[in-house]
């Protein structure tokens, strides 16, 4: 099959996105499929262009034989709803525009959360006279409306107006929960054309080891229990909660907290960690892709923290399944849903109630001093981790799409 691929992050880009859509086309690829990515220079979230990118109108670069083509957009920080928007916009443009120099393909796949890719995508489809697929990550505009990021009555109602278009006029949509799967079919999309294919984990990549010594000491690490959150600093994730469960917990000096990325509220929080004179808790800049399995292998625990919105109880976060990758026990302070039961039902760590800092500090100085749960977590990821190998999950995808718009396998 021949894919055409519509997204605004890629690789080098460590974000759940850029992650899911380069670990399924480099697999789809060893299966024999041709992808063509359509995305930008890698800027994610800072706004600001990684080394050796340049934002220019047309770039092609070959990825794990992946034919990856980068458009010139308007680029800004994963902050502040208009500046956004014209990035978002600024992509969907440039993607339509450049589509014509694309290869043929077969199908037209544009993922979210924000759906301006998706739309480009759906246009680019079109104007093809080839399927458009849908892959689903999150339930946008719902979510920035949950977190504050929108309170504009009239550019709600324009935004779930195109979700509803880009649900009714794709050929297939693939969920990353069947949470999202039952709210489209509540809203009455046809649920036969729904496939659901949850987050998983590159595990040839995320591959447990002994603790990287000189990452332990560059980060002052020795001798500490680390508990660790790693990803986008953002708005959904609540994380001015753990800094107060940090400051609960600063006469333990054998405890210690890392937050590894960047994002809208990492400025904030600094700023917050420091009115706390917080010493146990440092921040660490966005790492390279390359450097994510031995950071998380340093930590303890790994923290799933996310706001107590009602929305919040349909997620899947991907830290979940590169934590039992690593065999990292977790701590999940979120809102009763599909990934807590999954926490739960696989026996990988503990859920607490979320935005309740007291709550999280007892569970962390209560864990610390159980290594015999810890390693009760541990080896059930061991276990179950390999149901969630993403190689598996991308075959899984590339077959539903398949089925869904006639097109047999290589």
């Amino acid at each position: 099959m021949k894919i055409l691929f519509v997204t605004d992050n890629f690789y080098p880009e460590t974000n759940a996105p850029a992650s899911r859509t380069f670990e399924h086309a480099r697999t789809w690829v060893e299966s024999g499929h041709s992808v063509t990515v359509l995305t930008t220079a890698p800027n994610f979230p800072e706004g600001k262009l990684y080394a050796g990118y340049h934002n220019r109108w047309w770039q092609r670069q070959n990825v794990y034989g992946i034919d990856v083509v980068r458009v010139k957009t308007y680029m800004t920080a994963n902050e502040g709803f208009v500046k956004r928007t014209l990035d978002y916009v600024s992509f969907m443009m440039a993607a339509i525009i450049a589509s014509p120099l694309l290869p043929r393909c077969d199908v037209v796949i544009g993922t979210s959360p924000q759906f301006f890719a998706a739309l480009g995508a759906r246009i680019i489809a079109g104007l093809r006279r080839r399927p458009f697929v849908l892959e689903l990550r999150d339930l946008w505009p719902a979510s920035i409306v949950a977190v504050g990021a929108l309170r504009s009555g009239v550019a709600i109602k324009m935004l779930e107006a195109l979700e509803l278009y880009l649900y009714r006029s794709a050929a297939a949509i693939i969920s990353v929960t069947h949470s999202f799967r039952r709210e489209l079919a509540e809203r009455g999309i046809d649920a036969d054309k729904i496939e659901v294919v949850q987050n998983g984990v590159d595990l040839t990549h995320f591959t447990p080891g002994p603790r990287d010594l000189q990452l332990v000491q560059e980060l002052g690490l020795s001798g500490r229990f680390v508990v660790g959150y790693l990803g986008t600093l953002g708005m959904a994730h609540g994380l001015h909660n753990v800094l107060q469960a940090a400051a609960r917990l600063r006469h333990r000096t054998d405890i210690t907290f890392i937050m590894v990325g960047a994002g809208a509220e990492k400025r904030s929080l600094e700023a917050h960690a420091a009115q706390l004179a917080l010493h146990n808790v440092s921040f660490v800049a966005r790492q390279p892709k390359e450097r994510m399995p031995a950071l998380l292998g340093l930590c303890d625990l790994c923290l799933v923290p996310l706001r107590d919105l009602a929305l919040f109880r349909s997620v899947l976060p991907s830290k979940i399944f590169e934590a039992m990758a690593m065999h990292t026990p977790i701590l999940a302070a979120l809102p009763r849903g599909e990934a807590s039961e999954l926490v739960e039902l696989l026996g990988t760590g503990e859920i607490v109630a979320p935005e309740d800092p007291a709550a999280l500090a007892e569970a962390v100085v209560r864990l610390a001093g159980d290594p015999a749960r810890l390693n009760h977590y541990r080896s059930n990821a061991a276990r179950v981790a390999v149901a969630y190998d993403r190689r598996r999950l991308a075959q899984k995808m590339i077959d539903a799409i398949a089925q869904r718009i006639g097109q047999r396998e290589p």
